[in-house]
């Protein structure tokens, strides 16, 4: 089955009860059972609702797996991977990844006795003089939020695979339109479903999917266990988003083509981060596992002035200022402020997110239109 036919159709199929052609929203909290323990597979909507449960199975379709699971955001589908260690465990993560994904590390998990390292997975041979008898997962991003990298999944795989760790794959910037983690070896991949899947800015919702029967019976438990479940209403919603997201996803990388390829000629931008450059570190590899390089892209002033960049950030009209990516509109933002303001500001630079970095969500808006919008507010 082609793409675009598998995101129109995944997890859908006609009601029963009266043939409607989208999933009904089962807005309900409990189910009635004919007897004690004798029910139609659903019990008490924390542990399933059928319009999550067509939600998860048009995840794992998407993703080329067997399991999906939905949360009731992306950062929920985070914690619940890290429930799977225990105190004494270690981390091996990306050091260029979401704020978020860092602040819950650094701020939550530390305390409870669980140790992070974190490499520059640009190459995937540094990962591994940190592995050790207490690595237990790797946690990457590919594209990196903010900067651009591309890691190479199948080699960090491999060796993870070697040491029988867990590896999850955070695949919201390319989404699975661009690229598919488990078929290229990741144990997990995880979703901020809130941005490209959901696709419309009207959402919070969180993705894993897996093919491990046993890893997807562990996460299930823990979430049902600790109740980070999306209603019935937020799964509707990404079952109607997935629909077109192949529509979507090809607009975004045009468009995003076409405005990295002119920020790069402007004359008083600096340096671009977009990873469909032929210079960009790690093309190749970029071109070998991606179907395509997306919409999104950092960039910075040939000044480099914090106050410019953020003179810019207040002058566009098009892009609006705000959290978030991926949706149907156009958004511009300071990493450093907004995103990733958790992060130390010394570890920031260290990395290379400086305090003058611009992101960038192109939507599907006409690409002249947000060029001149750019324009404009550059000057």
């Amino acid at each position: 089955m082609k793409i675009g036919t598998k995101f129109i159709h995944a997890g859908v199929e006609p009601d029963p009860s009266t043939g409607a052609i989208m999933t009904p929203i089962y807005q309900t909290s409990t189910y009635v059972q004919e007897a004690p323990a004798q029910h139609k597979g659903y019990e008490y909507a924390r542990s399933q609702n059928p319009t999550r449960t067509a939600l998860e199975k048009a995840y794992a379709e998407i993703e080329n797996g067997k399991f999906g699971l939905a949360f009731s955001s992306g950062v929920a589908a985070t914690d619940t991977v890290m429930k799977l260690l225990q105190p004494g465990d270690e981390v091996i993560a990306a050091n260029d990844m979401y704020g978020g994904t860092y602040r819950q590390f650094s701020k939550i998990w530390e305390k409870f006795g669980i140790k992070f390292h974190y490499v520059n997975m640009g190459d995937a041979n540094n990962i591994s003089q940190y592995v050790n008898s207490n690595t237990k997962l790797i946690w990457t991003e590919t594209p990196t939020n903010p900067l651009m990298n591309i890691v190479d999944i199948a080699a960090v795989a491999a060796i993870a695979k070697k040491h029988n760790i867990i590896l999850c794959v955070d695949n919201t910037f390319a989404t699975p339109y661009l690229q598919n983690p488990l078929d290229l070896g990741a144990d997990i991949v995880m979703h901020s479903a809130t941005k490209y899947l959901g696709g419309h800015s009207d959402v919070i919702q969180g993705a894993l999917m897996m093919n491990d029967v046993d890893l997807r019976e562990k996460l299930y438990f823990i979430q049902k266990s600790c109740g980070a479940v999306p209603g019935p209403m937020d799964c509707f919603l990404v079952l109607r988003g997935i629909k077109t997201l192949h529509i979507r996803m090809q607009r975004h990388s045009e468009n995003g083509e076409k405005i990295a390829n002119h920020l790069r000629k402007h004359p008083k931008v600096g340096k671009v981060y977009w990873c469909g450059f032929e210079d960009h570190p790690n093309y190749d590899i970029a071109k070998k596992q991606m179907r395509g390089f997306g919409g999104m892209m950092s960039f910075t002033l040939k000044d480099d002035s914090v106050d410019e960049a953020k003179r810019v950030l207040s002058s566009t009209k098009l892009f609006a200022l705000a959290e978030s990516l991926g949706g149907v509109e156009s958004l511009i933002n300071h990493p450093a402020s907004m995103t990733h303001a958790s992060i130390p500001r010394e570890e920031r630079i260290k990395n290379g997110l400086t305090d003058s970095l611009i992101r960038l969500s192109v939507g599907i808006e006409d690409a002249d239109d947000l060029i001149e919008d750019l324009n404009q507010a550059i000057g």
